[in-house]
């Protein structure tokens, strides 16, 4: 690596740093973060200073939040994986990728493979798909925070959804209950916890209350799913919906629904509410299920009735 005069490199950006990261992988062995983002910050040469300089909130290093975030976007476009938390390593596709290509690896590279183009543009998380930052004066400060803030939620719904499918199936049915419970369905958790799983009934996981008194019933299927949810699994459950006589149902999965399963679920007379992966970490994310709240950012505003004195 070539270095500036003065033998010094700015903190490098998180798409600067995706060839070395890729390339301290191509041993094909697993890699701690820590043993990456130290090996990633002797290579540019970082001073201590550097290493230990932190983000405004003063809990995580610049350079080490620079290095997760180099990891997520070539995690999406196939280029390394994860096979257990915070240990990485090299695909097949980021070896390929090492030896086909020179120059640097960014944004623009990854968006030729189909998983990161849909991880890009993907619409179920609703929230702006992530895109390069525009530049400083086409912002305000306001603006900035907001789009932040939605790279930060997206990247967490990514998380929590593939946390999610390493985890057994007994815990993705606890997970439910819990979400069922912090929207305020299902009556008290020990109620909820008792209807789901236990029903076992031709497609149907659980049945749980729609209020606290129960006066009405929701019938319930949560999968972890591989691949897409086509329409005869929707059938099969409405199927089970009408032999139970039952009117509404919510159909949980891991993975997704082909067009055909929601235009069917859309069109029959029972009410089948369809919650895909990316809406189901959405959920765990809005209503406090799985997450821990971090840092808080308070922006304060002049209080124009104090300051409102007669002349």
């Amino acid at each position: 690596m070539t270095l500036p005069m003065g033998g010094r490199l700015p903190i490098p950006d998180f798409q600067t740093l995706m060839r070395p990261l890729l390339k301290h992988l191509s041993d094909g062995s697993d890699h701690s973060n820590q043993e990456t983002v130290a090996v990633l910050a002797d290579e540019f040469h970082l001073s201590d200073g550097e290493r230990t300089q932190l983000l405004p909130s003063g809990k995580q290093s610049v350079f080490s939040n620079r290095v997760a975030w180099a990891k997520s976007h070539l995690k999406q476009a196939g280029l390394i994986e994860s096979p257990r938390w915070s240990v990485y390593r090299i695909s097949a596709r980021g070896l390929s990728l090492l030896q086909d290509t020179d120059g640097p690896i960014n944004i623009k590279i990854l968006s030729q493979f189909p998983e990161y183009q849909e991880f890009r543009s993907k619409k179920a998380v609703e929230v702006e798909a992530i895109k390069e930052v525009p530049a400083d004066d086409e912002m305000t400060p306001e603006e900035h925070i907001e789009y932040g803030h939605k790279q930060i939620r997206q990247r967490l719904s990514i998380e929590i959804l593939d946390r999610i499918k390493k985890c057994p199936p007994d815990f993705f049915e606890r997970l439910v209950v819990d979400l069922i419970v912090a929207m305020g369905y299902g009556g008290s958790r020990s109620d909820a916890g008792r209807a789901i799983g236990k029903a076992g009934d031709g497609g149907i996981d659980g049945i749980v209350k729609e209020d606290r008194l129960g006066l009405d019933v929701i019938y319930i299927q949560a999968k972890r799913w591989e691949g897409t949810v086509g329409r005869p699994e929707i059938q099969k459950f409405a199927g089970a919906l009408q032999g139970q006589k039952a009117r509404k149902g919510i159909f949980i999965t891991t993975s997704s629904f082909t067009k055909e399963a929601r235009d069917f679920a859309s069109f029959i007379d029972t009410k089948v509410i369809l919650i895909d992966g990316a809406q189901l970490s959405e959920l765990l994310i809005d209503y406090g299920v799985g997450v821990t709240r971090g840092d808080v950012y308070e922006i304060k505003r002049i209080d124009l009735d104090y300051f409102s004195v007669d002349e």
